[in-house]
């Protein structure tokens, strides 16, 4: 029978319920929630499943412990007495990769790490009975987060971060991470037989992640993972198992209409290499296009996009007319709903309508605003055929 473990998945904050969401779906229990993490139960099956599966976590850390340190001797003491010779062999190579501290007495995070894996050395030489280590086999980093002197120790099954989904070689100038453009759109009620279009595609992540959505093909086919060197941890044969689910519920033929414009045509280019390298090329269409240019002879569609927001200061100055324009293009699409994320303050004023939802939502260290015009739902399949009810 499988071990159960405790696995944590951290996401952007502000998005924790559409992680949550994505995790029970995957059939795992969600036991505890907090500002920009999700921990939740399963097998080995679910390390391998959350990995290829997770559309909107940053990475898959297995929980090895938690415990109480004001002082850097709890500190060596909690992490020695976790017990690491369940998880790192002895050829295995261990360092703390990340440490962060909120609202603890420990805050410095190269006394941390130091001091950590000092504990780990004393506690795997007393198991393995010997004076050094090779470190030349598979890799653990570890991943810490001290709140409030309750400190966490993570092993991070990913490696390289989960929103590197291997498709995106070329990117924009301003690119919405893979992870973020996912979750901003499973936030919208938008499915694959619903338009999309996105006017400031830059490299085609908002319409490519909506593709793969559309398609069913997992975030994490075609990448590795560090989990899949730890035999001792995990067998080989969930690997397998969860690459075999992903490739049966991919659905590559469907059919849907999703459109990406840039007025860069170099990047356009970029945008449709990247949808090509993701298997979904067939499903986007990719179209060098003004926001002026943007109209659509469709009803119940939906704007999804990141518009620039002024990162540099000499672009500041033409935010108020981009955004008036957005706004005038988007007064024109009748019973559209329109999405939008960024920084800037005044979007609002010059869309010249305010917002029905505004979701805060923290990209990185920038904090963004996700403004959500909702356009009326379209009539169900046949609604237009059937007498009206009379009124009761």
């Amino acid at each position: 029978m499988s071990k159960v473990y405790e696995l944590i998945a951290p996401c952007h904050f502000g998005l924790e319920a559409v992680l949550k969401k994505e995790i029970m779906d995957l059939g795992y229990a969600i036991t505890l929630v907090e500002d920009g993490r999700v921990t939740f139960t399963g097998g080995e099956d679910a390390i391998c499943r959350a990995n290829v599966f997770l559309r909107t976590a940053e990475r898959v850390l297995l929980k090895a412990g938690s415990f109480r340190a004001e002082t850097f001797e709890e500190l060596f003491q909690g992490t020695k007495a976790i017990p690491w010779e369940e998880f790192i062999p002895e050829d295995g190579k261990f360092w703390v990769a990340k440490a962060s501290s909120i609202k603890s007495k420990l805050f410095s995070p190269s006394d941390i790490q130091s001091i950590m894996k000092k504990a780990m050395v004393e506690r795997l030489k007393s198991r393995y009975k010997v004076s050094w280590f090779p470190e030349n086999g598979a890799s653990y980093p570890l991943r810490v987060f001290l709140y409030k002197d309750m400190v966490t120790v993570g092993i991070d099954t990913s490696g390289d971060s989960l929103h590197k989904r291997g498709y995106r070689t070329l990117s924009s100038k301003a690119p919405i991470t893979e992870t973020l453009a996912a979750a901003l759109l499973l936030l919208t009620p938008w499915n694959k037989d619903r338009i999309l279009v996105d006017p400031f595609c830059g490299s085609g992540t908002f319409p490519i992640e909506a593709a793969m959505m559309a398609a069913r093909i997992a975030p994490g086919m075609n990448r590795d993972f560090l989990a899949e060197e730890w035999r001792h941890v995990v067998k080989r044969k969930y690997w397998y198992e969860a690459a075999d689910e992903a490739q049966s519920l991919a659905n590559p033929d469907v059919e849907t209409d999703i459109q990406g414009y840039d007025i860069d045509g170099d990047i356009i280019r970029a945008a449709r290499a990247n949808a090509k390298a993701a298997g979904v090329e067939h499903l986007i269409h990719f179209q060098q296009r003004p926001v002026s240019a943007l109209s659509h002879p469709k009803k119940y569609g939906f704007l999804i996009t990141n518009p620039p927001y002024g990162e540099r200061i000499e672009d500041k100055e033409n935010l108020p007319g981009l955004y008036r324009e957005i706004g005038e293009r988007f007064a024109d699409l009748d019973s559209w709903s329109m999405y939008l994320i960024t920084a800037y303050q005044d979007a609002e004023k010059y869309i010249g309508r305010k917002a029905d939802k505004n979701r805060k939502i923290y990209n990185g260290m920038m904090k963004t605003y996700f403004y959500q015009f909702l356009g009326p739902k379209p009539p169900r399949k046949g609604a237009a055929n059937r007498e009206p009810r009379p009124a009761v």
